[in-house]
Formats: structure tokens, C-alpha cells, sequence
């Protein structure tokens, strides 16, 4: 954890600004801010037109002035002037009122990836100090998100975590209160859809529009990606050729394969940091197993594929796309308490 427990409880703000969603957290009022991390900006005025939802709704059917940027890719801002617009417009006027009056002393509490460099760190920062923070306390998004879904993270015992986001996946055994061994893997949900545009594109000669790929995988719900599964569903899209609309009856289980070199990416992030784990940790594994977190985790059938490679016991959190910034919360209000180990005498 970057930041102590102590100088979390000062924080008044918590945000996780994350590739797909941004979410802020308000001491004392809670969860005040769940919206996808999308900005519509008018490129001849440089005005901002919609955030959140609605801008997500926009992409792809906006005239060529009106661009859709995404100010954060893989939970790192890009993009720091939109980035503070987008979160001045997801809090409102109400809100930002009630912080402005904290002002003067205002704290600030945000997650990180496992391994941000220095760079990605200080855009983070410099992004929630454009919105009057005077000071802002870095978290591991891991730490976070363990917190988050009820992990006794400070107990001397071992919880294996994975989070499941956009653009990256990053698994870490904790111990203590700390990270004892992290892989952070460039691949996400995002890639997933790739995987099944790509298959469509070069199977069927389609083209799926970007917010079809979602109900897609929702089709395969049930038991998924797993050979259980339904044998066949119907997608909507354009044909390659032709340009006019066409549906096609896709086979599922070859979209089931089509997905499977993203996650194989997945499972060798998972075996390095069991090979890099002491011994009397993976045997507490063996017992608690992992779990999943994160917006991706509720990609269907990936627990049970999970828990078939690694033969261990593999959970969902309750609400998994909410748990970093649940977490953050948790430290903020002081509900954390930390582990106290006091020196032997001699």
C-alpha cells in the first residue's frame, strides 16, 4: 500500500478512474459516482457535449466534428485536461460545491495499477489536483479492490486476488497487509471483444457494431464459455462486401475458441505467481483459492475455466466492478483496522 491507513482516514474523496468506468467515493455520502469513462467533445468549439452514458451511447454514430475520447487507457490517464472535465461534469455542481468547501484542507484518495510507473502515477495526480485536491494518496489498485470484496488482507494468511479490468488483468498473492508476489497482464475485456470481432470479421465477413460485442457474450450466459453452453445464437452486424445490415447464426463453440489466446494469457500470468509464491502460502491457496473482481470477472464461464486449469476454488466477489473503489471507501470512513504487531521485549 503506497498510502498509510492513517493518512487514508484524512481523505475526504476516493476515485478510481479506471478504462471503462470511473467511479468516486464521498466520505460520508458513499458511492456518488458510477459512469463509463467517456467524453463527446465538439472538435470546432473545443466544447464538451456529453460525459458518462450518454457519450458512451454516441460512439460511432457521431458526425465527423463531434470526436469520443477516452481520457484513460489501462487505468492510466492520457489525457489529463479531459480527464478533470470529464470528473467536473460526473460530479455535478452540487458536489463540487461541497468539496469547494473543503478546499483549503481537501485529501484525495485514487487507485493505481500494480507497477504504475512514476509517469502514470503524477498524471493521476495532477488530474484530481485540477479538481482542488491538495494533497492525493495513492493506492495498489490490488490492495484496494482486497479490501473491497472483505479479504482479511492485514492477517499473516494468504488471499489471492485477481482483477479483472478493461484493459489489464493483474493477479497478486497477499499477505500482511502487502503484496508478497503481482503480474500485471496487458490483456482485459477489451481484448476478449477484439477476439470476437476479429472471429466474426474472418469467419462470416461481418462487422459487429462496437456495443454488440457485450450482448454477445451475454448470449453465451449460463455456463458460457464452457462446452456447455448454448450450441448457437444469432448476431446483427454488416456484411463485409456489401455493406448492407446481415445476421448470421454463429457457432458458439468457435467463438469459445476464438477467445481462448486472451485468456491462455490470462492463466500464464496466474501460474508465474504461483511459481513465485512461497510454498506455505500456496498451501493456504489450495484451501481459499481466488478471487475474482473487477468488470471482466462477470465474463461468463471464465470462473469455471478458472478453476478447471488451476484445480483450485475460484469466487466472484459480490459486486466486483465496484470493489477498488468500495475499498477505498472502507479506508476512508476507517473501518480498516490495521494489524498491530508489537516489538517483544527483551
Amino acid at each position: 500500500m503506497t498510502a498509510s491507513l492513517e493518512q487514508l482516514r484524512r481523505c475526504h474523496v476516493a476515485v478510481d478512474l479506471g478504462a471503462a468506468r470511473t467511479r468516486v467515493y464521498v466520505k460520508g455520502e458513499g458511492l456518488v459516482v458510477d459512469q463509463p469513462s467517456v467524453a463527446a467533445v465538439n472538435t470546432r468549439t473545443g466544447a464538451l457535449i456529453a460525459v458518462g452514458e450518454l457519450a458512451e451511447r454516441m460512439t460511432g454514430r457521431t458526425p465527423d466534428y463531434i470526436r469520443v475520447v477516452r481520457p484513460v487507457s489501462g487505468g492510466t490517464v492520457v489525457d489529463i485536461e479531459m480527464a478533470q472535465r470529464m470528473l467536473r461534469h460526473l460530479l455535478g455542481d452540487r458536489m463540487r460545491r461541497s468539496l469547494r468547501r473543503k478546499a483549503p484542507r481537501l485529501r484525495a484518495a485514487a487507485c493505481t495499477p500494480h507497477d504504475a510507473d512514476p509517469l502514470a502515477q503524477r498524471a493521476t495526480i495532477e488530474t484530481l489536483v485540477g479538481l482542488g485536491a491538495r494533497r492525493v494518496e495513492l493506492v495498489d489498485t490490488l490492495i484496494a479492490a482486497a479490501v473491497g470484496c472483505g479479504l482479511p488482507v492485514e492477517r499473516p494468511e494468504a488471499t489471492m486476488i485477481m482483477v479483472c479490468g478493461a484493459a489489464a488483468t493483474q493477479v497478486a498473492v497477499l499477505s500482511l497487509g502487502s503484496i508478497v508476489t503481482a503480474e500485471r497482464m496487458p490483456v482485459g475485456g477489451e481484448a476478449v471483444d477484439r477476439a470476437i470481432v476479429q472471429h466474426l470479421r474472418h469467419e462470416h465477413a461481418l462487422v459487429l457494431p462496437s456495443q454488440s460485442v457485450r450482448p454477445l457474450q451475454l448470449a453465451l450466459h449460463g455456463t458460457g464459455l464452457t462446452a456447455h453452453g448454448p450450441s448457437a445464437t444469432e448476431i446483427h452486424g454488416r456484411d463485409v462486401a456489401t455493406g448492407l445490415a446481415r445476421s448470421v447464426v454463429i457457432d458458439t463453440a468457435a467463438v469459445r475458441e476464438a477467445i481462448q489466446t486472451p485468456l491462455t494469457a490470462v492463466l500464464d500470468g496466474i501460474y508465474k505467481v504461483l511459481r513465485e509464491c512461497p510454498p506455505d502460502l500456496v498451501a493456504d491457496l489450495a484451501d481459499r483459492g481466488i478471487m475474482m473482481v473487477g468488470g471482466s470477472a462477470l465474463l461468463p464461464g471464465l470462473d469455471q475455466m478458472l478453476r478447471e486449469a488451476t484445480g483450485m476454488p475460484v469466487h466472484i466477489a459480490e459486486r466486483p466492478d465496484v470493489c477498488a473503489v468500495q475499498g477505498l471507501g472502507e479506508m476512508l470512513e476507517g473501518r480498516v483496522e490495521p494489524l498491530v504487531l508489537d516489538p517483544l521485549g527483551a
